[in-house]
């Protein structure tokens, strides 16, 4: 009875922790759309037509639908061309991304940058640029060592002109994840 109390504890205290960071929150994490995926899967082309090409997992990616990374040498990855814009303009980055061959699930703890991604900085050095409305570049924010939910939370509070973040490897330049600023906390 008494391991089954400190489960209970355990599991409320995770929940209340998640509850806690979804209502203090400033911003959410945009993974690309499981049905994004499941269309780039289905058609084997990118947005851009090109042929979208399957292969075993060289690096730590990461999967864009489910933002964790893959296991070299083991897991199925398809490599095609997005850009991440609504709007063609000269600011629009298209470039290479990867998803995982196989159906994933998208990335569900959307009030903090993913752990894997961000305990991992070898692998994932980040780099963060700001748009305002109109898709314009606002500002632009190496991550270096510091910790990515403080970053993105602080430009948010200090650059109140920006209304999104696109995430991207540092030194790939190619594009991780949309982070969008929450106006007010979401309710439940």
């Amino acid at each position: 009875m008494k391991a089954s109390f400190g489960l209970g504890r355990r599991h409320f205290i995770s929940n209340f922790d998640s509850l806690t960071i979804k209502k203090m929150s400033k911003f959410k994490i945009v993974p690309l759309s499981k049905s994004f995926a499941e269309r780039i899967r289905r058609t084997m082309r990118d947005d851009f037509g090109h042929q979208v090409t399957e292969q075993i997992a060289t690096g730590a990616g990461p999967c864009r639908v489910s933002l964790k990374p893959f296991k070299k040498t083991v897991d199925k990855r398809l490599l095609f061309t997005h850009s991440p814009f609504d709007t063609d303009n000269v600011y629009n980055q298209p470039g290479p991304i990867f998803i995982n061959s196989a159906d994933v699930e998208e990335y569900s703890d959307i009030y903090r940058f993913p752990p894997e991604i961000k305990a991992n900085k070898k692998s994932f050095p980040l780099t963060l640029i700001g748009y305002d409305a109109e898709q314009q570049m606002a500002c632009t924010k190496l991550v270096g060592d510091a910790d990515v939910d403080k970053l993105i939370a602080e430009l948010f509070e200090t650059q109140p002109d920006v209304k999104y973040l696109h995430v991207r490897n540092a030194q790939a330049c190619c594009f991780i994840c949309k982070v969008e600023r929450l106006n007010e906390p979401e309710s439940q």
